[in-house]
């Protein structure tokens, strides 16, 4: 096993990512498949528009990467933003802000491992899924059971696949749309107005979208979780969140521009098919050999890439938790690397199920689970949002110096994006994809408040901030 001589903090966890592997970390949690694959989904309900529904996003996702960077950097510990939630809202929602988005996380994971074994099997059509899946699963495990260097170093370069073949992407979309490609002459930006308008289903079209759009940029927050464990945490995250949040917006809202450009936005498949991707479509005409291959090839990587950092989001989660006393203290222990592997067996067992429901539960369950997925992150993102305004009051009054990193305009800006947050939740049972978001949301928010009260009965002696977990 790799070995790591950073130094441990009181929670056990080691101080070994680099400012660039925790930037790639956050990237890798924030862009799954979704951009090459499903954004097909967004287009066809909002048409060239979906430019605008982007943009409108990431201007809420920047906003909580500062009010994250911001609240973190004065309290850089295990638990990201679901320690600072617990110091700022309280143990209740400090417990459900952190066991709904491991749950959200979980379900993620399990969708990215089937995804895999299907990019997989694209090449080898006669594998049983389940080979793939399995096999996946033990290399990211192994992957996340290394020392957390070693972690951040695989997770960089993968995620770094990603990033070129958008750029790469963008750049031959823009030659295209103004000078042309061998054999084509320019496309010209024609496309966005010639099929029904920009605006071919009216802004009320463009609001639905922001649900599947939305959706894009969650993962943004992952950025937080690696503040116990950055080398400089008040100059490695707040850099961190900011660069994620503008490529992001640089990607999605640069990528969409290319492809309601060049493509008529009622012939964009959201089709799961890499051969449909709008990426494919692009390298062909450019003359790229074996262009579905190499796309299947990169979102393969991106699935892996995605399931990497979730679990080992979700690993630091449930450490997080054991170390408040709100899941067993068996999970709280660490490795000689200050690896979380106990908490990172609690992942692996969600993953398995998650797996499970996606392969035999498809048309029934999963789509609950994805429901499920969605509202936990919103609402995690409402509770980030709340947060920050109780931690701008209260520094205020109690004299303290502001952090070294501040929101812009807030708290006008922090209360802007909580509304904007809200009407997505609020508008999310109105959609398609997302109407299963509030059946399962809901009933889980209330198992989790019962199990909180629970908890504390039992064991009226609990603090708000635990001991650190013992080495295992």
């Amino acid at each position: 096993m790799v070995e790591d001589t950073a130094p441990a903090q009181p929670s056990g966890l080691r101080r070994a990512l680099s400012g660039r592997q925790v930037g790639m970390i956050a990237i890798g949690g924030a862009i799954g498949t979704g951009l090459f694959l499903g954004s097909g989904l967004a287009i066809s309900i909002a048409g060239p528009a979906v430019i605008i529904a982007y943009a409108v996003a990431a201007f809420a996702a920047l906003a909580l990467a500062y009010a994250l960077a911001e609240m973190v950097v004065v309290h850089p510990e295990a638990g990201g933003f679901g320690a600072v939630i617990r110091e700022y809202l309280g143990g209740l929602p400090g417990f459900i802000s952190r066991w709904i988005y491991w749950a959200a996380q979980v379900v993620n994971i399990g969708s990215e491992v089937i995804a895999a074994g299907l990019y997989l099997q694209f090449w080898y059509p006669a594998l049983p899924l389940w080979v793939p899946v399995v096999g996946f699963s033990a290399l990211m495990l192994a992957v996340n059971l290394a020392a957390v260097r070693f972690f951040g170093e695989f997770e960089y370069w993968f995620a770094m696949i990603k990033v070129i073949t958008i750029v790469v992407f963008v750049a031959l979309g823009i030659v295209y749309i103004v000078f042309g490609l061998p054999g084509h002459a320019p496309a010209g930006v024609g496309a966005l107005t010639d099929h029904g308008g920009f605006l071919p289903n009216g802004l009320g079209a463009v609001w639905l979208a922001l649900t599947v759009v939305t959706f894009s940029y969650l993962g943004t927050e992952a950025v937080s979780m690696t503040a116990a464990e950055s080398r400089d945490p008040a100059r490695d995250v707040p850099r961190a969140a900011r660069s994620t949040v503008l490529r992001l917006a640089l990607f999605y809202v640069m990528g969409m521009l290319v492809v309601v450009s060049i493509l008529p936005w009622d012939q964009i498949s959201s089709s799961e098919d890499v051969t449909q991707s709008p990426f494919v479509r692009l390298f062909s005409m450019v003359g790229i050999p074996a262009a579905a291959g190499i796309m299947n090839f990169v979102v393969l990587t991106a699935a892996l890439s995605a399931m990497n950092t979730n679990l080992y989001l979700t690993a630091r989660m449930t450490h997080s938790l054991a170390l408040d006393g709100y899941a067993p203290r068996w999970f709280a222990g660490v490795s000689r690397n200050g690896v979380p592997r106990r908490a990172l067996v609690l992942s692996a067992v969600g993953l398995a199920l998650a797996a499970a429901l996606a392969v035999f539960a498809e048309e029934s369950a999963f789509p609950l689970l994805i429901g499920l997925a969605l509202f936990a992150a919103l609402v995690v993102w409402l509770m980030i949002f709340a947060s920050h305004l109780v931690f701008r009051r209260r520094r205020a009054a109690q004299g303290l110096d502001p952090s070294p990193v501040r929101l812009p305009g807030a708290p006008v800006t922090t209360v802007l994006a909580m509304l904007f947050v809200a009407a997505v939740l609020l508008t999310t049972p109105f959609t398609e994809q997302f109407n299963t978001a509030w059946k399962a949301g809901v009933p889980f928010l209330i198992v989790l408040c019962i199990a909180y009260y629970a908890i504390n009965r039992t064991k009226p002696g609990l603090t708000e901030k635990g001991a650190p977990g013992d080495r295992s």
